[in-house]
């Protein structure tokens, strides 16, 4: 077992050698390791100690966003190349102790509705949480990451550079570098870096519920050694972060990983895609059953971001489900080979069918609209919102 420990009293900007808060090819790893060795990995909250047990709303409008989000890593992956998918099987996921919930003005996708500053403490105790604002209510536990990805390529995080540039010049919403509170610090890749919102490619800022331990992740590799970070964790999150943020908490997340080689190309696979491989007890939080699914983003074949275009988001989701090979992985893996051969042709046709309903039935908004994940649930698919 090999393991990154960071001091919770400190900020990231302390620990350069071991956490980061951008993403740029060139930051060095703090950890190198074999496929199928266990890494811990302890985390910060997202706003890196710029929120206090002691924080009120009227406090939120002080809070330097530039230090989110704060990640630990990376780690280097031996054998792993450009090409390849990395597999991480997330084992575990260790709480914090506390948490909060925040809406900041101007930020989430219902930032029209809810202008006020908001703020809710919770205090963590085993599987649940409660907060002395809130008496009553116990939130049931489904810890996962808000952040698990890769570093980005040079060639792509220029692409992400000018796509979001673009985006901006058409009154969409991004960040564009900005060395201000960045880490690593040091130029020019503090003014390079790509900030950790949205979600891109190689993962990142995904906030997807149903990553929680019993879950596997694969990331399409742009780098040698994958790079690997993670981050942002949350005690539970509802079906979006609406208003921008979930329970916000340290935490401590158990991985291994795999080398696919060769795997991401050949199955042109995109964008990250998730699997449930271990059941776990069904809860009103994440789902407990297995499942495959994909993800997209609002990512044109163009290379135009569209954001909060969640048809885009779905269709790019969808169309790695039954183009890239991963519906057939899931049935082959699943399903008895003489059954999946005869019913291919008709589960394609289900499928696309069923996916237009159940996005217009069962789909939800996250506050950037940041993609959206196609997946297989036992004999129905289902399309999320994320």
């Amino acid at each position: 077992m090999k393991s990154i420990d960071i001091d919770l009293s400190k900020h990231t900007r302390d620990e350069p050698d071991k956490c980061h808060n951008r993403w740029h090819p060139a930051i060095p790893p703090a950890l190198e390791v074999n496929p199928g060795e266990e890494v811990v990995i302890m985390t910060r909250n997202a706003l890196d100690g710029e929120v206090t047990p002691a924080t009120t709303a009227a406090d939120l409008g002080n809070v330097n966003l530039n230090v989110v989000h704060a990640l630990t890593g990376p780690v280097y992956v031996k054998g792993v190349q450009p090409g390849d998918l990395l597999q991480i099987d997330i084992d575990s996921i260790e709480p914090g102790k506390w948490g909060f919930t925040t809406i900041t003005p101007g930020f989430g996708f219902l930032r029209d509705i809810f202008e006020d500053p908001f703020i809710t403490h919770w205090d963590i105790d085993g599987d649940y949480a409660v907060s002395s604002s809130l008496p009553g209510v116990r939130i049931p536990g489904a810890p996962f990451m808000g952040i698990m990805g890769v570093a980005p390529s040079e060639a792509l995080r220029k692409a992400v550079i000018k796509r979001e540039a673009a985006l901006a010049d058409r009154g969409g919403i991004a960040l564009p570098p900005d060395p201000y509170s960045a880490v690593p610090g040091s130029e020019p890749l503090a003014s390079e870096a790509l900030r950790t919102v949205p979600p891109r490619e190689f993962g990142g800022n995904m906030d997807i519920k149903q990553l929680t331990a019993g879950t596997r992740l694969l990331l399409p590799v742009f780098v040698e050694g994958g790079l690997f970070s993670a981050g942002d964790a949350h005690f539970a999150q509802g079906d979006s972060e609406c208003c921008g943020t979930a329970i916000e908490m340290d935490g401590t997340v158990s991985v291994r990983f795999e080398v696919l080689k060769g795997q991401a190309d050949r199955r042109n696979i995109r964008f990250p895609v998730f699997e449930r491989v271990k059941a776990v007890p069904a809860d009103l939080i994440a789902a407990g059953g297995r499942f495959l699914a994909t993800t997209g983003m609002c990512i044109g074949e163009d290379g135009v971001n569209e954001a909060e275009n969640v048809t885009l988001a779905a269709r790019n989701a969808f169309l790695i489900m039954i183009g890239g090979s991963i519906l057939m992985y899931f049935l082959y893996k699943y399903v008895h080979l003489n059954l999946f051969l005869a019913i291919l042709p008709i589960m394609v046709t289900f499928f696309g069918r069923c996916f237009i309903s159940r996005m217009v039935s069962e789909s939800k908004m996250h506050s950037l609209s940041k993609g959206a994940h196609f997946g297989l649930r036992g004999e129905e698919p289902v399309a999320i919102i994320v």
